[in-house]
């Protein structure tokens, strides 16, 4: 049977679309890495039966067997992905995500020519262990959305105008318009260029950075998937406070020394009680004291034109279910209402002139997990009013017939922060 409630087990491979060689072979079980392997007999089936539909001109995109879900995705007729997962109800939508973001992590620290060229297999696979840190985050139990949102992760700092002022006048004196403030791989405040920043390169060089070791600096090659994908350029960080970083991406200037100490130093030396400050909001996103109903227990705001988000499962403390569950449950419920209910992209809708189906567009719904008896089963209720969803987790004492009412309260009051 498949696994239930845990995260199942999961399995990632890698191919080379021409030869079929395994590139790598990732796993989890339950949220943590695993060392189980697939054995080569499984790893040459699945890969066959994928080239023999394509033979025949026919897309194998997804299978379901009794107890595990499929995913197969080629990426420029080069690389073939390929995920297994046996959680219970996992939808495919989940997993093509995923894989769309594993190629990223690829593309960002090896290049697309060495993934659309391969010369020396033996070489690339070697290359792409400097991405098994960060694929692997991917298929753990991560605090982070932004992996199946497509939206940045975000929090929003007490004193942000303050981190703002300061970072600007940061990127001048450093000589480059893409910095970033990142807390345990969330964005605290960026530079106008680092918002402008493509898909998926604005998701992955954030929890790029938070997946990695600690370290006081860094100087760190990346190339940017969207943006400069053949073409590498320099992530450096500089680390404020324990998982706080400072993030620049540049060219062949600046280098490191000239930006530390003395530069930081002058910047954030006097800014240390509101960097401070921003240590906490890593789980909680939001600033400590933002009124929230006490009946939520997690949320999920996107804003679908900006393509940023914020994420927390702790606004009010310790309840239950645990944080783990929280998180599982949201993203179960994102995954549901994106894929029958709301737009399956992070945009606005696409224009038609069809107004009647226009009209018949959902505008909110929800879940009960459980029984509608009062006091039983979490409830989960997803409102769209423009450009923002949210997602609301809600303890069993919330009454069905109010749960519009408060995710629209809600919204509304978080609409000034994101």
């Amino acid at each position: 049977m498949g696994e239930e409630g845990t995260g199942g087990t999961v399995h990632l491979l890698c191919l080379a679309a021409s030869s079929g060689v395994p590139l790598f072979c990732r796993s989890s079980r339950g949220g943590a890495p695993a060392r189980q392997q697939l054995p080569f007999s499984v790893i040459g089936s699945l890969n066959g039966v994928h080239m023999f539909g394509q033979n025949l001109e026919v897309q194998l995109s997804s299978a379901r067997t009794e107890n595990t879900t499929v995913v197969w995705k080629s990426f420029h007729d080069s690389i073939i992905l390929i995920v297994l997962s046996s959680e219970v109800g996992i939808s495919e939508l989940r997993l093509e995500r995923l894989l769309q973001m594993v190629f990223g992590a690829m593309v960002l620290l090896v290049g697309l020519e060495e993934l659309t060229n391969i010369r020396n297999v033996e070489r690339l696979k070697k290359d792409l262990r400097a991405s098994y840190c960060l694929i692997d985050s991917f298929l753990g139990n991560s605090e982070l959305i932004g992996d199946l949102t497509q939206c940045v992760d975000c929090v929003i700092p007490p004193e942000g105008s303050l981190l703002q002022e300061a970072l600007s006048g940061f990127a001048e004196a450093a000589g480059t318009t893409f910095v970033s403030l990142v807390v345990s791989g969330r964005v605290v405040a960026a530079t106008e260029g680092w918002w402008r920043l493509g898909t998926p390169e604005a998701v992955l060089l954030p929890w790029l950075v938070g997946s990695l070791p600690p370290q006081t600096a860094r100087d760190y090659p990346v190339y940017l998937p969207h943006g400069s994908p053949t073409v590498p350029h320099r992530l450096l960080t500089l680390t404020l406070l324990p998982s706080l970083e400072l993030c620049l991406l540049c060219g062949p200037s600046p280098p490191l020394s000239q930006l530390y100490p003395q530069l930081l130093e002058r910047w954030w030396q006097p800014l240390l009680d509101p960097l401070r400050a921003c240590l906490p909001l890593g789980p909680r996103a939001l600033p400590s004291g933002f009124p929230l109903h006490t009946d939520i227990l997690g949320l999920l705001l996107l804003h679908l034109e900006l393509k940023r988000c914020l994420f927390t499962v702790e606004p009010l403390g310790d309840k239950e279910p645990s944080p783990e569950q929280r998180r599982r449950l949201l993203r179960n419920f994102y995954t549901l209402v994106t894929s029958t209910h709301f737009p399956p992209e992070p945009g606005p809708p696409e224009k038609t002139e069809d107004e009647v189906y226009q009209a018949q567009l959902p505008r909110a719904c929800y879940l009960v997990l459980g029984t509608e008896e009062p006091g039983t089963g979490v409830r989960l209720v997803a409102l769209q009013l423009g450009l923002r969803r949210l997602l609301l987790l809600l303890s069993p004492q919330s009454p069905t017939h109010g749960l519009r009412s408060l995710a629209t309260h809600t919204l509304h009051a978080l609409t000034p922060l994101l």
